[in-house]
């Protein structure tokens, strides 16, 4: 199955469109100052009970992919069609192929304290990519403001197995075609006009 080009994104993390109920969460210095923390920066909306969703708890997901979906660069990846290179990368891995992977990606990006934060994840070109940006595991501020855990210390076990898990039901969600083990996916073949 073909999927088309994809263009180039024009939204950041700091976007919102709140009259299409799409908010921007991430705090700003005077939000904090006025302990006004986890309500849109552009027009206050205060939607998400954050102390339910910083309990990290993968049985309570629904809950917390329901309020990832308020912000709108989360609605954005939870929505957005998945670019083929992508695709074909979570069909040769496979689900047993997938979790590892975004668990090694997860420890080594994100897993420890870093001064190089908000670039770490590029936005296509594979699954775990859009994954990490659907659900604010693509860095350390996401993670901070969405799962509460603290910029300053590295990710435990239980945390990244966390993390990997709402990486899988985005994955599963959005990539049902997607078999156990993986499967041969021929690679895709660029044309090109010959004269």
């Amino acid at each position: 199955m073909s999927r088309p080009k994809l263009e180039p994104l024009d939204i950041k993390c700091t976007d919102s469109d709140c009259e299409r109920g799409l908010h921007c969460f991430r705090s700003t210095k005077k939000m904090l100052a006025r302990n006004e923390s986890g309500r849109c920066r552009a027009c206050g909306a205060d939607l998400v009970e954050w102390a339910r969703v910083h309990k990290c708890d993968v049985s309570d997901a629904e809950y917390t992919i329901k309020s990832l979906e308020y912000e709108l660069i989360r609605h954005h990846y939870w929505h957005l069609l998945i670019d083929e290179h992508a695709v074909n990368y979570a069909r040769r891995k496979g689900w047993r192929g997938l979790q590892p992977a975004i668990k090694k990606r997860l420890r080594k990006c994100v897993g420890i304290q870093t001064t190089f934060d908000g670039r770490q994840t590029p936005r296509d070109g594979n699954p775990i990519f859009y994954a990490q940006h659907a659900t604010a595991t693509c860095c350390r501020k996401c993670i901070e403001e969405w799962h509460g855990i603290p910029r300053d210390k590295p990710l435990t076990e239980e945390e990244l197995e966390y993390m990997t898990d709402l990486c899988m039901l985005y994955l599963r969600q959005r990539l049902p075609e997607v078999t156990e083990y993986g499967e041969k996916v021929p690679p895709i073949r660029s044309v090109t006009n010959r004269r």
